[in-house]
């Protein structure tokens, strides 16, 4: 089930999250437990996209930073070729063998910054982001995403920020995840200012996306809704996972201290759960798409400073 909304404008944006600065170790050590740990997208995801899209011809798609090309492998089978991009060697070894598991054919994978682009890689009818965008130099990706894309395609945000659960929702089978708890043993370890590679994310990541797309040229967003809600049984091993799967709680940043770590999380998730299951119900996800315009205009109007 989708919904189509109208998403509305924000204030003036910004680059990179404030006091941060990019480094390779973000997700370092993660991708062996990303796709394990993290909760799958909703099922009427791929056709709502394909409903929303305009697909003829041969169209391609590029996923910036792509992770392990859950994005990208989803929605591979709709495009005649799809592009997978991210700096992390890792995520993409993990996209390569599960596009390989899959007979997803039609799939490659570049290792760089999103803001080495283009380098060669063509034109492309869209462009996907999912929770990748706000840890990028926003207004130079921006701008040359939209140089990349052809005239009517998009530059499409997933964003997974969700809904909350329904008040007439059924209860849950068995006991969430204790994620204040989990949250309160990484700060333990690890301070209580979130980490991302080797800096701390003192402000949070930037929004007002918007803003950004606006000037570069990109038309109002619109956005197709694709509901969520399914439960899922979770194990330790899972909840484990999710937790070394983030770039705040990636492996690395414990460094000798790992296993103790691990230890006690276990011990944390045990003690929350006498069977060791867990349930998760997954949220909303909105597909917004920020259209390329079909004429394009003389001059785009200057990015903000």
């Amino acid at each position: 089930m989708w919904i189509l909304v109208v998403v509305g404008c924000a204030a003036e944006g910004e680059r990179l999250p404030e006091g941060w600065q990019w480094d390779a170790s973000l997700f370092r050590g993660t991708a062996a437990y990303y796709v394990k740990g993290r909760l799958p997208y909703p099922p009427g995801l791929h056709d709502a996209f394909a409903a929303a899209a305009e697909l003829g011809g041969s169209p391609r798609l590029i996923d910036v930073g792509c992770g392990p090309g859950t994005v990208a492998l989803l929605l591979a089978d709709l495009f005649a070729e799809v592009v997978g991009v991210d700096p992390d060697p890792d995520m993409l070894t993990e996209a390569a063998r599960t596009a390989t598991e899959h007979d997803v054919t039609n799939a490659r994978w570049v290792c760089l910054r999103a803001e080495e682009l283009p380098t060669g890689l063509g034109r492309f009818r869209y462009a996907t982001f999912a929770q990748s965008f706000h840890w990028m130099e926003r207004d130079l990706v921006a701008r040359t995403i939209f140089d990349m894309l052809e005239p009517g395609g998009a530059f499409v945000h997933a964003d997974t920020s969700g809904e909350d659960t329904p008040e007439n929702a059924e209860p849950l089978p068995n006991p969430s995840p204790p994620l204040a708890a989990i949250q309160q043993l990484v700060e333990r370890y690890l301070g209580p200012v979130r980490r991302a590679g080797q800096g701390h994310l003192r402000h949070g990541t930037p929004g007002n996306e918007w803003a950004v797309l606006e000037a570069a040229g990109f038309e109002p967003p619109a956005a197709v809704r694709v509901v969520g809600r399914q439960v899922f049984e979770r194990t330790i091993e899972d909840v484990v996972a999710q937790v070394f799967s983030a770039s705040g709680s990636a492996p690395h940043l414990f460094g000798d201290r790992v296993d103790e770590f691990e230890r006690e999380l276990r011990t944390v998730l045990a003690e929350a759960s006498r069977d060791g299951r867990f349930s998760e119900r997954t949220k909303d996800v909105k597909l917004i798409f920020y259209r390329r315009p079909n004429v394009i205009r003389d001059a785009r109007p200057a990015p903000n400073t």
